[in-house]
């Protein structure tokens, strides 16, 4: 091979390690075993390696810039980017967007974000593996995930408590006197099953475990309107629905008022996230608010810290989050025995 062409990536490949790891090792920062950095510089010797000083001075003018992905039907996602501006406006760092489409995954958005000199990636609830994951934080300088539970090492997560969010809903509808309490879920979204979890949990904290009921649906309006008009001709309306997120939770509401259903007082219904949308007087709905503020101020912080990341450990933080009580929930409706 001619050692003026031999790259980062063919020392890494030759060594049988990610293309960062063999980057930390021939650096001589933190990140790797003293085992594998001398494995690492063997085999560069051998391949007679030689680092591109001038790519590395570009390297290291620092861009300040933070790549985001995003998706564009959901309305969280776009409250989280308001709160991303406003910690990166505080450090003079700036933001560059990527978006999830139908036809645009996870993957590509990141992927995309790799060629524009972002400092690090923030991704916010990616619908994208293990195996994915791994592969762009191979490439990337830093990668956090806002919104999502990963066990990806050198990938860091903070999201909101869930499991306490969906437990003070449950919480809050047993004070009120449900015990026919179901969640509509989003069962292809991966964020989706800590909170079925979770609400499982609570109803069988509360010895509720033979009302335990689960209907199937995803995390759009769309969805909740679907869900809306099969509980319509379904003779087991359950006195009480919490939405995956808002937007189910909204096109429940909507479509099950437009079926005649008197909300709350044929059936109480709760979102998740507490979007812009579920404090309008038209929709009042009770939900679970996810700190986007301090979400994103940790995101941040964790990106743009000075060092370089553990590539060895999972880095997690939990946010609390807090119900905010409106006017889609109140006392059951009388129930046929």
């Amino acid at each position: 091979m001619d050692s003026s062409r031999v790259t980062i990536t063919d020392v890494a490949r030759a060594a049988g390690t990610s293309t960062t790891s063999a980057s930390v090792a021939l650096r001589g920062t933190p990140g790797v075993s003293d085992e594998t950095r001398a494995h690492i510089a063997a085999v560069a010797a051998r391949l007679g390696y030689r680092p591109n000083i001038a790519a590395r001075r570009l390297r290291q003018e620092r861009s300040r810039l933070l790549g985001v992905t995003f998706a564009l039907d959901q309305s969280f996602h776009s409250d989280l980017v308001t709160h991303l501006y406003g910690a990166v406006d505080a450090i003079t760092y700036d933001l560059v967007l990527s978006a999830e489409t139908a036809h645009r995954p996870a993957v590509r958005a990141a992927e995309s974000l790799l060629q524009d000199r972002v400092e690090a990636l923030l991704l916010i609830s990616p619908e994208i593996t293990d195996v994915e994951l791994a592969t762009i934080a191979s490439r990337a300088e830093r990668v956090v995930a806002i919104g999502s539970e990963v066990t990806v090492p050198g990938v860091y997560s903070v999201r909101t408590d869930d499991r306490a969010g969906i437990g003070s809903v449950v919480d809050h509808l047993v004070e009120l006197g449900h015990t026919d309490i179901a969640y509509a879920e989003a069962a292809s979204v991966p964020l989706n099953a800590e909170r079925r979890t979770a609400y499982m949990e609570a109803m069988r904290s509360h010895g509720l475990d033979e009302h335990v009921r689960v209907l199937s649906a995803s995390n759009t309006e769309a969805a909740g309107a679907e869900l809306a008009a099969r509980l319509l001709i379904d003779p087991r309306l359950p006195t009480a629905l919490i939405a995956y997120n808002d937007m189910l939770a909204i096109g429940l509401l909507l479509a099950l008022k437009d079926g005649g259903v008197v909300v709350p007082q044929d059936v109480s219904i709760v979102g998740y996230d507490d979007t812009q949308s579920a404090g309008w007087s038209s929709v009042d709905l009770t939900s679970v608010r996810q700190d986007g503020a301090q979400l994103a101020r940790i995101a941040v912080e964790w990106a743009t810290e000075p060092g370089e990341r553990d590539l060895g450990n999972e880095r997690t933080e939990l946010v609390a989050p807090q119900l905010i009580v409106r006017s889609t929930t109140a006392l059951p409706r009388a129930v046929d025995t």
